[in-house]
């Protein structure tokens, strides 16, 4: 009398009830796991996009600044700018820090901005994460070399008084 092998043997329900509804319960496990993971990865995600806003709202508030003509109304200028444009690109910061460098603010020199902003992480992905994370940039922009220097034309106001070299002008 031969017996069948065991791998050849025909499968009976009892031999199939023990491994029955296991890839059910483990993607039902690994489910929250998997959205758990993605929700993180879009958080990081979220994070880097604000980096980038902010670091934007940096730029544009040099450029606003380096074309004013005095210290004052650039720093004036660099705020107003970083925080229209941090709301404009929907970035809310916890704390907004705008520091304006302007001890070159001459012609051929330089104006730097920093800006500091904090942000919710629970801002930043339905995760609710806790906590806050600091994000600090800087962008520095040249100011024109040949600022306030008059050639000899009209000047700005296009009258025919004199300009700084005694050459009358007309309008």
């Amino acid at each position: 009398m031969t017996f069948p092998s065991p791998s050849t043997r025909p499968l009976t329900s009892s031999a199939l009830a023990g491994g029955r509804g296991s890839a059910t319960l483990e993607l039902v496990l690994a489910t929250p796991l998997l959205v758990m993971l993605l929700l993180l990865v879009v958080a990081f995600g979220r994070l880097a996009t604000a980096r980038a806003d902010v670091d934007g709202a940096a730029r544009a508030a040099a450029r606003a600044a380096s074309i004013t003509r005095d210290p004052t109304s650039a720093a004036r200028a660099a705020r107003q700018t970083a925080t229209a444009t941090l709301g404009q690109r929907r970035v809310t910061c916890r704390h907004l820090a705008v520091a304006v460098d302007t001890r070159v603010f001459t012609a051929g020199g330089w104006v730097a901005v920093d800006i500091a902003c904090t942000v919710d992480l629970a801002d930043l992905a339905l995760l609710r994460l806790p906590g806050a994370r600091t994000i600090h940039t800087r962008f520095v922009e040249p100011l024109d070399t040949f600022r306030g220097i008059s050639l000899g034309f009209v000047n700005s106001e296009g009258s025919s008084k004199p300009t700084h070299r005694g050459v009358t002008s007309t309008p």
